[in-house]
């Protein structure tokens, strides 16, 4: 399949390195150009596989024969009528590139239709980026893509509806955070790792999120965790492991430091958004508070302060009613590593499971973790804790490793084995032009 997708994906409004250099032109092209090109994907897909998903289920023909299952063009006038015409009362959020509506198809489907906004500068380009990714991927914990819409101005993508919403509709509702018990926390903790671990380790090709948060964890009928929103994403081709981007895009306070401040970007820049994310279900509070006063407003600060007078478990969510005391504790400080300042001292996501899921090893202790440019103050000073190489292999060291005792965890660390994989992932410096 990848074989005989290989030329269209290397289409120029899909690449973004040329996207760097022609970045208005993209934005230009017109939409029958861009169905052509999408029909063109489809195409090959179809040409490429048979039988096998939801979506071509779906999208049988009348006779039922299933002839057309892989035609993953919805008209837009049966997206209007399935929406009730995008009916307010159908909407079920508003992301950054538009709304997302429910709706119910002729068959008795449920979908969820992604509508991009059409004053969107960035709206082509995160459209075609998003598709040409989920059409790539599958796995049980990242949402399925059902098909796209693409008529005059309109541009929609069609997913699977999941009921229960996103994961910041339960877990910051002092009111819905109590039906998330302590054993499906740790489900969804379990969930968004191995969804992260199949985008940089097992996907046809290398996947970076870059925006890993709650709103973009949904839940299903069993509250399981699916990974969601690709239209940040970014296609690492054949080995690559990093690159320097000058279009930082993201979340403030899931943003790792080196790529909110150099646009330094690699897959712990996944790693370090998830640490942000496992610390709030763990706490059931958002990453910053001002509400909680100075001492406790960022939580990563905060969670670093009472890892190190040993009240680690302070930061569970009181809504709990009961809760895994190991669990959490190794939870709290499996966060504080994946949010290292050194990116060499963050796990990859391969690590990352292997402490979820194993009951013989201790985790390493956590160094102070990487406040610097998670709140949007933009800045091209040099991290300290960073040496500018253009060697891939090194390995850098964090000066500011804790000599706090561990938390009572003695779960996990066959030694610090996994620190031995993070040159292979390791980001690359090399100096940027200043004010660039």
């Amino acid at each position: 399949m990848l074989r005989h997708l290989s030329h269209i994906l290397r289409h120029p409004i899909l690449d973004d390195q040329n996207h760097q250099h022609h970045h208005n032109h993209n934005l230009s092209v017109d939409e029958m150009n861009l169905k052509h090109f999408i029909s063109n994907l489809f195409s090959c897909l179809k040409t490429s596989l048979r039988g096998g998903r939801a979506a071509g289920e779906a999208a049988e023909d009348a006779d039922g024969s299933g002839a057309d299952s892989w035609n993953l063009f919805f008209d837009l006038r049966t997206l209007q009528v399935a929406t009730n015409f995008f009916s307010d009362l159908n909407q079920l959020g508003h992301g950054g590139f538009g709304p997302v509506y429910r709706g119910l198809m002729p068959n008795g489907q449920e979908i969820a239709v992604k509508k991009l906004s059409v004053d969107s500068r960035q709206g082509l380009r995160e459209f075609t980026n998003e598709v040409k990714l989920l059409l790539k991927i599958q796995h049980k914990n990242l949402v399925t893509l059902f098909g796209c819409c693409a008529e005059g101005p309109e541009k929609m993508l069609v997913y699977e509806y999941l009921p229960n919403k996103s994961l910041d509709y339960f877990i910051f509702d002092k009111t819905k955070s109590s039906s998330l018990d302590w054993t499906t926390r740790y489900r969804i903790v379990m969930g968004v790792a191995r969804g992260l671990l199949y985008l940089h380790e097992e996907a046809p090709a290398r996947i970076i999120h870059r925006d890993i948060k709650a709103s973009n964890i949904l839940l299903d009928e069993q509250l399981n965790p699916k990974i969601s929103d690709f239209g940040l994403a970014r296609l690492f081709p054949g080995e690559d492991t990093h690159v320097n981007t000058f279009r930082i895009s993201g979340t403030h306070g899931y943003m790792a430091p080196e790529y909110a401040l150099h646009g330094y970007l690699s897959v712990k820049t996944d790693v370090f958004s998830y640490g942000v994310l496992v610390l709030e279900i763990v706490s059931g509070r958002k990453n910053h508070d001002g509400r909680l006063g100075k001492e406790k407003a960022d939580l990563l600060s905060y969670t670093w302060t009472l890892f190190q007078g040993e009240k680690a478990l302070e930061l569970v969510d009181p809504s709990l009613a009961k809760c895994n005391r190991d669990e959490a504790a190794m939870c709290i400080q499996l966060g504080l590593l994946c949010c290292q300042q050194s990116v060499a001292e963050r796990p990859d996501m391969n690590s990352v499971h292997l402490m979820l899921s194993g009951d013989s090893f201790t985790l390493p202790k956590p160094g102070k973790p990487g406040i610097q440019g998670r709140g949007g103050r933009w800045t091209t000073t040099t991290i300290s804790a960073f040496t500018n190489t253009t060697n891939t292999n090194t390995t850098n060291t964090n000066t500011n490793a804790s000599s706090s005792t561990n938390t009572g965890v003695t779960k996990i660390s066959g030694g610090n084995s996994f620190v031995e994989e993070y040159s292979r992932n390791s980001i690359s410096y090399s100096s940027l032009d200043e004010g660039r």
